[in-house]
Order: structure tokens, then C-alpha cells, then sequence
């Protein structure tokens, strides 16, 4: 029984993580619809944040040809799930097409880690042409809401105090956010270092989201909300 209930738990949170995560589904709308803005606008400020948290870990690595690699990535799917192991989210950076990000929700912490430092996992990476270190970083997810999208923006950034940053997170607002072109869909926090805030948004018209991101009026909002030095910013668009 135990064990069922196990199994469902998995199940149920793959079911959430995919619904935040995955990269497809959606039509993106032009981003001269005023209306489309103004119903995105309305959405993000009364999208309810409330759904079970989980864990994952962000990889990034740079390939030598994505179509080359992508086939033995698929393949590996199977050592993945016999780790527990689910992909949630793959995509490729849109400023570097080469280099790919790789979110999988992981049940168990010391297994996931274990996986990556598994032999077979560099045995695999070499043979898609992976050709920089895997960069991996663990994070648990405690707010998701949105839908899936084609683009997003990860940012990782250090905080001094994690409840002073959210507080000024959270006074800024979902429905600015939405207005500058890009929509709430995860926040986590570093489960190997504490005070790293890992952010992903949805992207609804990246002109504009770019503008407001590395805004001056942004870089200040950061520093208020005791942000800890440069943070890392990276937009994706959904790997086919």
C-alpha cells in the first residue's frame, strides 16, 4: 500500500511539474495585440500559486549539433526513469542555440545526484557531443502557476535574506510583470545553497521583457530586494 501511495505521489506531481514545465501546447500571440497583453495582464494577476512543491535539477551543457544529440538523449530516457528521473522542461538558449537546458523533476535528492555522477551519464553525454562541463544545479520548486509556453526566462540570482527579497518580489507584483511582457510560472530555492532564488517566466513578447529585465529601473529593484551580485539570465525557446 505504502508503495502505491508512493508511486501515485510521483505520479501526481509529474502531472503538476508538466503543466508548469513543458514546452508546448500553447500559440503565442503577436505582441501588437493589445488585447492579448491586456487578457495576459488579467490572467497573471489572478492565476492562484498554490500547487505541491517539488524538486528538480536544472542542467546545462553545451552540444556540437543539437540533431546529433538529441537522439541519444531520447535514448537515455530509459536509465533516466529507472532513477526516478522525469524531463520537464528542454530547451535551447535562444542567444546560443547550442547550448541546451535540461529540467527534470527529481523524487529522491541523493539518487538524482548519484545519476549524475554516473559513468553511463558521461558515457551518454559524449557520445551526443556534449562539449562543455555539465553545469547542474538542484532546486526546489515552492510556487508554480501558468501554463506551458515556447519561450521563458531563467533567472538565478544570490539573495542576502530570502523573506526581505520576497516581500519586494511579491510588492512588485505578477500583473507588472505581465505588462513588461512576461508572466509568473516558478519560483524555487537553492537546495545546496539557501540563498539562491531560482525564477522562470513565461515570455509574451521577448522585445519587451528584454527592455524591462535589464532595465535600469530593474537592476535597482534588485539591489532594494538585497540581491546579491550579477544574476544569471538566460531566455529559452522550446527545443523541437
Amino acid at each position: 500500500m505504502r508503495k502505491y501511495q508512493s508511486l501515485l505521489l510521483i505520479v501526481l506531481t509529474a502531472i503538476i511539474a508538466t503543466a508548469l514545465y513543458s514546452c508546448g501546447g500553447s500559440s503565442t500571440k503577436k505582441s501588437g495585440d493589445t488585447t492579448a497583453n491586456k487578457d495576459t495582464t488579467k490572467k497573471a494577476a489572478t492565476t492562484a500559486a498554490a500547487t505541491t512543491p517539488f524538486d528538480v535539477v536544472d542542467v546545462i551543457h553545451t552540444v556540437k549539433d543539437y540533431a546529433k544529440w538529441r537522439p541519444v538523449f531520447d535514448a537515455d530516457s530509459v536509465n533516466r526513469k529507472a532513477a526516478g528521473m522525469q524531463v520537464v522542461a528542454l530547451g535551447r538558449n535562444a542567444d546560443s542555440v547550442n547550448s541546451i537546458l535540461v529540467a527534470v523533476m527529481v523524487p529522491d535528492i541523493a539518487k538524482a545526484k548519484a545519476f549524475m555522477a554516473d559513468p553511463k551519464l558521461k558515457a551518454a553525454m559524449d557520445k551526443g557531443g556534449v562539449i562543455s562541463k555539465p553545469d547542474a544545479q538542484f532546486y526546489h520548486m515552492i510556487r508554480m502557476s501558468g501554463g506551458p509556453s515556447k519561450q521563458w526566462v531563467v533567472i538565478n540570482h544570490k539573495v542576502k535574506d530570502f523573506n526581505a527579497w520576497l516581500k519586494v518580489f511579491d510588492g512588485e507584483g505578477p500583473a507588472k510583470r505581465a505588462s513588461e511582457g512576461y508572466t509568473d510560472r516558478a519560483l524555487g530555492r537553492g537546495i545546496d545553497d539557501t540563498t539562491m532564488v531560482h525564477l522562470v517566466f513565461t515570455v509574451t513578447d521577448m522585445a519587451k521583457a528584454k527592455a524591462a529585465i535589464f532595465s535600469d529601473d530593474k537592476k535597482k529593484l534588485m539591489e532594494s530586494a538585497g540581491v546579491i551580485g550579477k544574476p544569471d539570465i538566460r531566455f529559452y525557446n522550446q527545443a523541437q
